[in-house]
Order: C-alpha cells, then sequence, then structure tokens
C-alpha cells in the first residue's frame, strides 16, 4: 500500500498523525480494504508508543469489519494485534496471533506478509526454535519475486544472528552481521548500516577481539559527532566495555555515565533492561 511509505519506525507519534491525516481519504475512496489496513497500521504506531489500550480498541474497530474475501486486512490484523500483545508481555496470544497469520499468509499468497509472521514467530520463540523461524523467513525472503518480501533480508540477517549471539554461538553471529552489513552497504542504507557496524563491533568484543571492536565503535561516535546526529547511549556503552577490558578506568567510566545518562531516559531500556542500566550506573559513577 502507498501509506506503508510514510512509516518511520522511529517516530511513530508522527507516523500516526500522519496516517490520521489520509484515513478520511482513504475511508471516502471507496477502498475498505485499504481502510482497514490502514486502521491495522494506526494501531501499530500507538503499541510502539505503548498505547496498548488505545490499541487493542482500535484493533476492536477493525476486527468488526473483517471478511473472509480480504485476506491481506486479516493478516495485517493478525500481525498488529499479536505485536501490541507481545510488546506489552502477553508472548502467548501473540505466538497464537502470528501463528495464523503465517497460515493465512501461505494460503493466500501474501508473501511479504508471510516473512513478516515468520519473522515475529521466531521474535516470541528462543533458541533453536527461534532459529528455525528465522530460517523459515530467509528462505520466503530469499526465493519471493516480491522487492517487499526481499527488503526483510536485512532485518532477518540481524535478528538470527542476534539469536546465535544469545546463544554464545559468537562466531556464527558474526557470520550473520557481516552478511547483515554488506546487505546494508550495497543498499547505503544509512541508520540499518550503522546497526550492523555496531553489531559487528560487539561480537568482536564477545570473541576477545577488542581492538577491532574499539576501532569500529570510534568509528561511529565520529560520524555521529560530525554529522551533528543524536547521541546513541548504546555507542557510549560499548565504547565504556572496551575500555574495562582494555584497563582504562578513566574512559570506561566517563563512557559508561554518558550511557546511562541517555538510555535511562529510554522507556524500554529502563523497564527490560534494569541490570543492565545498573550496571552503567555503577561503572559509570552516577
Amino acid at each position: 500500500m502507498e501509506f506503508d511509505k510514510l512509516w518511520n519506525y522511529n517516530k511513530p507519534d508522527e507516523t500516526e498523525k500522519k496516517f490520521r491525516e489520509i484515513l478520511p481519504e482513504i475511508k471516502a475512496s471507496g477502498d475498505k480494504s485499504a481502510y482497514l489496513q490502514l486502521l491495522t497500521q494506526i494501531a501499530r504506531t500507538l503499541g510502539l508508543q505503548r498505547k496498548f489500550e488505545d490499541a487493542h480498541k482500535l484493533l476492536d474497530e477493525t476486527e468488526t469489519q473483517l471478511t473472509d474475501d480480504d485476506p491481506v486486512s486479516q493478516i495485517r490484523y493478525q500481525l498488529e494485534r499479536g505485536r501490541t500483545f507481545n510488546s506489552s508481555g502477553k508472548t502467548e496470544k501473540a505466538e497464537e496471533l502470528f501463528l495464523k497469520a503465517y497460515e493465512l499468509g501461505l494460503n493466500s499468497g501474501a508473501e511479504n506478509l508471510t516473512v513478516d509472521a515468520a519473522h515475529m514467530m521466531a521474535i516470541v520463540k528462543s533458541g533453536e526454535q527461534s532459529l528455525e523461524w528465522n530460517e523459515t523467513a530467509m528462505k520466503l525472503a530469499e526465493n519471493s519475486s516480491d522487492p517487499a518480501a526481499k527488503k526483510w533480508l536485512g532485518s532477518l540477517y540481524n535478528n538470527t544472528g542476534w539469536t546465535y549471539f544469545d546463544m554464545k554461538h559468537y562466531n556464527k553471529a558474526l557470520e550473520l552481521f557481516e552478511k547483515c552489513k554488506k546487505w546494508h552497504k550495497e543498499r547505503n542504507t544509512g541508520q540499518g548500516l550503522f546497526i550492523a557496524r555496531w553489531s559487528v563491533s560487539k561480537t568482536l568484543r564477545m570473541l576477545g577481539r577488542v581492538d577491532e571492536a574499539l576501532d569500529i565503535q570510534n568509528e561511529l561516535l565520529k560520524e555521529i559527532e560530525e554529522s551533528k546526529a543524536e547521541q546513541d547511549g548504546y555507542v557510549y556503552e560499548e565504547l565504556g566495555e572496551c575500555y574495562l577490558l582494555k584497563g582504562n578506568d578513566a574512559d570506561a567510566r566517563k563512557n559508561f555515565g554518558i550511557a546511562y545518562d541517555l538510555l535511562s531516559k529510554d522507556i524500554w531500556v529502563a523497564e527490560n533492561e534494569k541490570e543492565r542500566l545498573q550496571r552503567m550506573k555503577e561503572l559509570g559513577g552516577r
């Protein structure tokens, strides 16, 4: 859908505003499927803002209008209901909806949304099951003729890399992150490439290749400073970890302190990474 191009996942409040501005026009056009799909995406913006009750209310409104002859709207509804549940900690309910979306996607030929559903199944699963779903999603995307489905590959390489990372299979994680970096570099994605390089660096640190990791993080910091972009707490955190391993306590303390100041303001980090934040606070002298 054309309105998908309006998405800015880093600024869901702005995206919500844009979607609501075009909602009357879409409704007046008589394209009911487009209208229902747009409602699901507005619900997604609300979920990303952690307005879960509002998101569910809008999805309730959408659900009453769904019909069997419009599988795409049904899939998008299931995906966004599932994402809302998952973001609010109700993983079992989310998994049930993602599986329904996946199965309906396979049956309807909606390749892009099928990949999305498989990638969400990988997120709610862990370990080997997560890897299996990521592999399924990657194969679907790689074999698809739909450009929108192929766009998922960057995210899938990243997610699979982190699954291996969490399993402490760091060499395999590095392989995926390097693949992810190459994918983003070929497409000059900007932020996606930045994140891929950060992921490579963190994995190198875990493999004991601290000097290489430190060089990458300093490159990223320099790029942020030169472009006058918003400061990134995760870069400072990794710099702190690298300096700590090198025995440079002063620089470690400085960077952990900045990381804490930035990441403690992040709602998701504050709610889900309390021990990690506490470590930054202590090592940063805050």
